[in-house]
């Protein structure tokens, strides 16, 4: 039977409709049915993939992630509705430093990998999860990762928990998690397979370096912070004894000083170029070279090059063959250095070693104020340091400044890629389209490849081992990597082939690398661990490349990079067909909402408070790509269109007449032409990945469809002539059945509950509405479309009328004049008996006019 001749079930109406509890109703039912269960069986071609973004475990979600997940739901519900078998499945990003910065804080604990393992250590938690005063308590790698694995088990229950509630429609049985034994595995895979390609590789090299999480970090984890500071002129001494002045915010770099740099065209320092200068304080001499990059607007034109201050240092030590003095420790702290070396020649050492005793052991901030103290008393610095406000790079976690260091990092080649990435950035399809810009701008502007090591403990491990010689000495030019059907492997504890635990440490035996991959070295697989890639040959078919990649623009130059370059590598294709942006949801300072800034919203009381639906219209309505503010009034506004929807459901199928063949009326062939264009526009919005075009292309005209169809359609719904009341009847099933259907992706709750008031089945999984099936219900000439209009537009005059004089929307009116062009009149003709009716209106005269009025002439009220 059709949606449109389905008689409602007898006491399927309830007597007072409530949204309380259908979030506990539901979300059951659709467990216990399976409703949004991935259908394995389903040919290629219908499967619609998408890449869910995995939520990182480290704490609790808020209202940023509600706007963005309500977001892919809302088009995962749309294409399940357009017949595709949809492939939603929810990954938690579970490693990686959050998680280990909120271990630590959680139990009082700190992570050191010579301490032994305990199986029955029990940790004490600490009071509110807040730092101790206490010392933390050292632990093992074994027993630490445990703990990580057991907070972020319960955090990922409470987030399944709300995000149920919310109503996301994903497949919960294909749960994966990023530190999982699988995704372990695919991740280690990966890695050994661009290793043998030569895509991967390590390399002693200048690294970006945390220097409070004692860690490598990414360039795409940089982000700038305004800090104060202060510009030094510093004069190094001339072969001629002249001045050779640069200006510099880091003074106590000077000691790593390797050149000072001008821009090739500067006529004014072409004398110096070629020559060699003395450092002040240290008297090293270095030399003078040209590169492009310098700007020669800026202070003097000469630029000191240290190894290293920042990214350009890196890139002018590398293309102009420098030499490295490093003299940054991992902790921050000047190291000492051996001065009088090869490296570290001096014209004048006892000078140089006596300035540096002042420097060596002390922070960077220290450093820098003695520096300046040791340049003042020797006459080095011209003029008084200037303070500014400069931009500053931190890691995005960090409190303090990255520094760059030397170390020994994994790499994955990305620089002699960028050409064949920005390809791929345009095959793909952006919705929306200007986002694709980001990406080129990120990809133009990468100065380095991938390092994709972290000195931390809670990650994937590298499948590597290095052998020891007989002295003890790693030899890493020859590292020992895993077997394919040894993966996963943890080389801390593991073994490898040919080697017994006993010779571990030991001269002439092994080490396992102690590093873990980077977050995002796991997360850029997240279509081959949700596709189970190598391990379900069938699913991964199936789904890879995925249909879908949703996500916020701030990580487009991570997240979604990373994952195109690992697609890029490991199969030459793009990991997705589509990309579709949500921007931020702000505070009322319209600043991003985020943890790290303490101005976060948790949903919990919010789903609560106005209901998931109504959190969920706030949500949606937020364009795609577009920062939205936090704005309960919208989600107020969300449960009135609830409620409405709710109510107007239980008008029209209470007591509904029997449906005729065929729309007989020219109001019900015109309601259903405009229903069928309003189909037409959701459909394509939807195809656009624009839903909130959808949703308020719909909502508009759910509220005109109430506030004056349903009026107008009253008086012949309930007229006992089943002749008259046929077509009010089968009007009434196919709007109510499109809109609940149109509002289904937005509203899933309410829509499911009035759905089973007289549908078999879910909302969820009916067809979505086609515009040429309404239409070939309706068929109405323009004539009727106006007739809609004008009829509304006059009983809308009526209304006014009645409140205007205070009286009740039923008050008898004993004459209404409308004035208007001919044609419309005609229009009107067609919808006259239903305007009375609705109207209460006792006398309806029409009159030729220029335009639309309406005179109403209200019944004199009874005597009290």
């Amino acid at each position: 039977m059709s949606d449109a001749t389905r008689e409602p079930p007898a006491g399927g109406v309830p007597e007072r409709p409530t949204l309380d509890g259908l979030e506990d109703k539901w979300s059951a039912a659709w467990q216990r049915e399976g409703t949004y269960r991935f259908d394995r069986g389903a040919p290629r071609e219908r499967v619609y993939a998408i890449d869910t973004p995995p939520p990182t475990v480290s704490g609790a979600l808020h209202v940023g992630h509600v706007f963005s997940y309500t977001h892919t739901d809302a088009v995962a519900r749309y294409q399940r509705m357009r017949g595709r078998e949809v492939f939603y499945p929810m990954g938690w990003d579970d490693n990686g430093l959050p998680t280990e910065r909120r271990v630590q804080n959680h139990f009082g604990v700190r992570c050191d990998p010579s301490v032994p393992y305990k199986p029955d250590f029990e940790p004490t938690p600490v009071s509110g999860g807040k730092p101790s005063e206490q010392e933390p308590v050292p632990v093992s790698r074994p027993n630490f990762v445990e703990l990580c694995l057991a907070l972020t088990e319960s955090d990922e229950r409470a987030f399944e928990e709300l995000w149920r509630t919310l109503g996301l429609s994903v497949d919960w049985s294909m749960t994966y998690t990023t530190i999982g034994r699988e995704a372990q595995l695919i991740s280690q895979r990966s890695f050994l397979g661009l290793l043998e390609r030569g895509e991967a590789y390590q390399l002693e090299a200048p690294t970006l370096w945390d220097i409070d999480f004692h860690t490598a970090v990414a360039q795409a984890e940089l982000e700038d912070r305004e800090r104060p500071g202060a510009m030094h002129r510093v004069r190094f001494t001339a072969g001629d004894g002249g001045d050779a002045l640069i200006e510099t915010t880091r003074p106590e770099l000077i000691a790593a000083c390797v050149a000072l740099v001008a821009h090739p065209e500067d006529e004014r320092l072409r004398p110096l170029v070629g020559s060699e200068v003395r450092s002040p304080l240290f008297g090293v001499r270095v030399p003078v070279l040209t590169h492009p990059l310098v700007d020669p607007e800026k202070g003097t034109g000469l630029v000191m090059c240290c190894t290293f201050g920042d990214v350009t240092d890196v890139v002018w030590w590398r293309e102009l063959g420098l030499p490295v003095r490093s003299i940054l420790e991992p902790d921050g702290r000047l190291r000492e250095v051996p001065w009088g070396a090869p490296g570290w020649e001096s014209e004048d050492l006892e000078r140089a070693r006596a300035n540096y005793a002042q420097l060596a052991g002390a922070t960077v901030n220290r450093a820098r104020r003695r520096s300046v103290e040791l340049l003042l008393q020797e006459g080095s610095l011209a003029g008084e340091p200037v303070p500014i406000t400069h931009a500053v790079k931190f890691f995005e976690k960090g409190e303090r400044p990255v520094e760059i260091i030397t170390s020994r990092q994994w790499f994955i080649r990305t620089m002699e890629h960028r050409e064949a990435l920005i390809a791929r950035g345009r095959e793909l399809r952006w919705h929306p389209p200007y986002m694709r810009a980001r990406f080129e701008d990120w990809v133009n502007g990468l100065a380095g490849d991938w390092n994709i090591s972290r000195q931390r403990f809670f990650g994937v491990p590298f499948p590597v081992w290095y052998p020891l010689d007989e002295s003890g000495a790693v030899q890493y030019e020859r590292p020992i990597t895993a077997r394919a059907e040894q993966l996963p492997v943890d080389p801390s504890t593991d073994v490898p082939g040919g080697y017994e635990e006993s010779q571990r440490g030991q001269p002439g035996g092994f080490v396992g690398d102690a590093d873990v991959m980077d977050t995002w070295a796991t997360s850029s697989l997240t279509p081959q661990i949700a596709g189970r890639a190598g391990l379900d040959d069938e699913l991964f078919a199936k789904t890879f490349p995925m249909q879908l990649r949703p996500q916020a623009h701030d990580i487009i130059r991570t997240w979604l990079f990373v994952t195109i370059l690992r697609s890029h590598l490991d199969h030459d294709a793009l990991p997705w067909e589509n990309a579709a942006i949500s921007g931020w949801v702000l505070d009322p300072d319209r600043k991003k909402m985020s943890k790290s800034r303490g101005n976060v919203v948790t949903p919990m009381h919010l789903l609560e408070e106005y209901g998931a639906d109504a959190v969920r219209y706030w949500a949606a309505s937020g364009r795609p790509g577009t920062d939205t503010a936090f704005d309960p009034q919208q989600m107020r506004v969300g449960r009135r269109l609830a409620v409405k929807l709710l109510n107007a459901s239980r008008f029209a199928l209470a007591d509904l007449p029997p449906p005729g063949e065929e729309l007989a009326h020219p109001l019900d062939r015109a309601v259903i032409a405009r229903l069928a264009a309003v189909a037409r526009e959701a459909t394509d919005s939807f195809e656009r990945y624009d839903y909130a075009r959808a949703l308020e292309r719909t909502e508009s005209f759910f509220w005109w469809y109430c506030d004056y169809y349903l009026e107008l359609v009253k008086g012949r719904r309930y007229n006992d002539d089943p002749r008259v009341s046929a077509s009010a009847g089968r009007a009434l099933r196919l709007s109510l059945s499109a809109f609940q259907r149109l509002l289904a992706p937005f509203l899933p709750f309410v829509c499911e509950e009035v759905w089973s008031w007289w549908q078999e089945g879910s909302v969820h999984r009916a067809a979505w509405p086609e515009a040429e099936q309404l239409d070939g219900a309706a068929a109405a000439p323009e004539l009727e479309l106006t007739a809609l209009d004008v009829t509304a537009e006059v009983l809308r005059e009526v209304r006014k009328a009645k409140s205007t004089a205070r009286r009740p929307m039923r008050a008898p009116v004993t004459r209404v004049l409308v004035r208007d062009t001919p044609q419309r009149l005609r229009a009107l003709e067609l919808g006259a008996d239903d305007l009375r009716a609705a109207g209460a209106i006792e006398l309806l005269e029409l009159t030729q006019g220029e335009e639309l009025t309406v005179e109403v002439e209200l019944a004199e009220e009874a005597a009290a």
